[in-house]
C-alpha cells in the first residue's frame, strides 16, 4: 500500500496544481516512481496507491506508466478516497487505510508493506520482509541513521538495550534524543516504510478508528500502539544491500518534503561520482518512456556554442548557443543564444530566451523566461515579483509563468 494522499504544502508552488508524489524529479521521473520501482524490483507485484489531494496528474501517470500483466495477478492500482465510512475525506495516513479496508479483505494477504510515495531512495523490501517474519512481531519499521543534531526533524526510534531489533520507544522530533549504542553521534529515524503482519495491521487500524483523540497517523499513532504492546521491531536501512550500488550511494535516502531538500536531492544527482546514482541498471528506477527525440546541442547563428557541463539533460531538449552548468533539464526544455543556466532545475517545457540568466532556481513546467530576463540574480527582486525564495536563496517559479525583463 503506497500512501500518496499528501498535500505537500512545503513544496508550494510545485504542489499548487498536483499532489506531492506527482512532482517531477530528476529530469524524467515523478517522486512516486522511486517507491513503486523499489516495490517492483523487490518482487512485490500487487500494489495499491491511495490518493486524495489534487490527484489527476498522479492518477494519469500511474495509469499510463505502471501497467502490468494481469496474467499472474499483478497490478498497480490507483485508489482514490472512497468515503466508505461516511461523507468525509482521509483524516490521516492510518485513516486512509481504514477507509480502504476493502482492499485487504479482497486480497487477504499475510503480509502488508506500507510505504510513503515521496522519498528518493533504493531499497530491497524483500530483505526487510524476511527480517520481519523472523522477528515474529506485528510491525517492523524501516529506519535510517541520521546525525544526532537532526533528531528534532524526525520521528526517532529508541531501541531496546538488550535487543537492537526491538523498538523500546518512538518519539516524535525529540529535543533530547537517545543516541545509538554503537554510535553516540547518530539516531535511528523512521523512514515512513512499514511491514505489517496483516491481521495485526487490521486490528490496530480498526482500534485507532475508534479513538476520538487520535490523529490517525501511521507514525504518530499506529507505531506507538505497537510499541506499547511490545510488538514493534526496527529494520536498520544500513544493512539493506542493493545490487549495483556503490559505497558512495549505499543507504541513500532523501525526504524531499521541503524546497531545500528537493533542490539538494537534484544536486546529489549531477556530481561526477553521484551521491545518488540514477545509472544503476541492476536496480532500475522505472518511469514513463516518452516518444521524444534525443537532446541536441548546437551553435546559434552567431557562432555561440551550446554547451552543457555537470548536468542531466533529458530527451527533447535543445541547447542552442547557450550554456548550462550543474543543472537538471527535463524533457522539451529550450535554452537559447547567450543564455546562462547554472545550479538550477528546469521542469518540462521550460523556455529560456536569449541573453537570460537563471541561477539557483527551480522553474516549474512551461515557464517562459523572456529574452533578457533573469531569475535568481537579485533575490529581493524575485520576491517583489511574487516568486518563492527559500531561506538559502533558491528561487522557485510556478507552472506556466512568463518571466519578463
Amino acid at each position: 500500500m503506497v500512501l500518496a494522499g499528501g498535500e505537500g504544502k512545503r513544496l508550494m508552488p510545485l504542489t499548487a496544481d498536483r499532489a506531492k508524489p506527482a512532482v517531477p524529479f530528476g529530469g524524467s521521473y515523478r517522486l512516486i516512481d522511486f517507491a513503486l520501482s523499489n516495490l517492483i524490483n523487490s518482487g512485490l507485484r500487487r500494489i495499491v496507491v491511495l490518493t486524495q489531494y489534487k490527484s489527476h496528474s498522479l492518477d494519469r501517470h500511474i495509469s499510463q506508466t505502471w501497467r502490468m500483466s494481469p496474467l499472474l495477478g499483478s497490478y498497480v492500482a490507483s485508489v482514490p478516497a472512497q468515503q466508505r465510512l461516511g461523507k468525509r475525506w482521509f483524516s490521516g495516513s492510518a485513516d486512509a487505510i481504514l477507509q480502504s479496508m476493502n482492499l485487504l479483505s479482497d486480497e487477504r494477504p499475510d503480509i502488508v508493506v506500507v510505504v510513503g510515495a515521496d522519498h528518493v531512495y533504493r531499497m530491497d523490501f524483500d530483505q526487510m520482509i524476511q527480517a520481519h517474519i523472523e522477528s515474529g512481531r506485528g510491525v517492523t519499521v524501516a529506519a535510517i541513521r541520521q546525525p544526532l543534531h537532526l533528531a528534532n526533524q524526525f520521528g526517532v526510534i529508541e531501541v531496546d538495550d538488550n535487543d537492537a531489533t526491538k523498538i523500546a520507544a518512538f518519539r516524535e522530533k525529540p529535543s533530547d534524543p537517545k543516541p545509538l549504542a554503537d554510535n553516540p553521534n547518530e539516531v535511528l529515524a523512521s523512514m515512513g516504510n512499514y511491514v505489517f503482519s496483516a491481521q495485526a495491521l487490521i486490528d490496530a487500524i480498526e482500534h485507532d478508528g475508534t479513538l476520538e483523540d487520535s490523529t490517525h497517523d501511521m507514525g504518530g499513532d499506529i507505531v506507538p500502539y505497537f510499541v506499547g504492546r511490545d510488538d514493534a521491531g526496527v529494520y536498520d536501512f544500513t544493512y539493506n544491500q542493493i545490487p549495483g550500488s556503490t559505497e558512495r550511494d549505499h543507504s541513500y535516502w532523501r525526504d524531499v518534503g521541503t524546497m531545500e531538500s528537493y533542490y539538494e536531492a537534484h544536486m546529489d544527482l549531477i556530481s561526477v561520482m553521484p551521491v545518488f546514482n540514477l545509472y544503476n541498471h541492476e536496480w532500475p528506477v522505472h518511469t514513463q518512456q516518452v516518444n521524444l527525440p534525443p537532446a541536441k546541442f548546437v551553435h546559434d547563428g552567431e557562432g555561440n556554442q551550446g554547451r552543457t557541463t555537470d548536468s542531466i539533460v533529458s530527451l527533447g531538449t535543445v541547447v542552442s548557443g547557450g550554456i548550462v552548468e550543474r543543472s537538471v533539464l527535463s524533457p522539451n526544455v529550450r535554452v537559447h543564444s547567450r543564455a546562462l543556466v547554472t545550479d538550477s532545475v528546469l521542469l518540462d517545457g521550460v523556455q529560456v530566451g536569449r541573453d537570460c540568466t537563471v541561477r539557483r532556481a527551480i522553474l516549474d513546467k512551461s515557464v517562459v523566461v523572456a529574452d533578457g530576463a533573469s531569475i535568481g540574480v537579485d533575490k529581493q527582486r524575485d520576491l517583489d515579483r511574487g516568486f518563492f525564495v527559500s531561506d538559502s536563496g533558491i528561487t522557485v517559479v510556478g507552472k506556466g509563468v512568463l518571466v519578463t525583463p
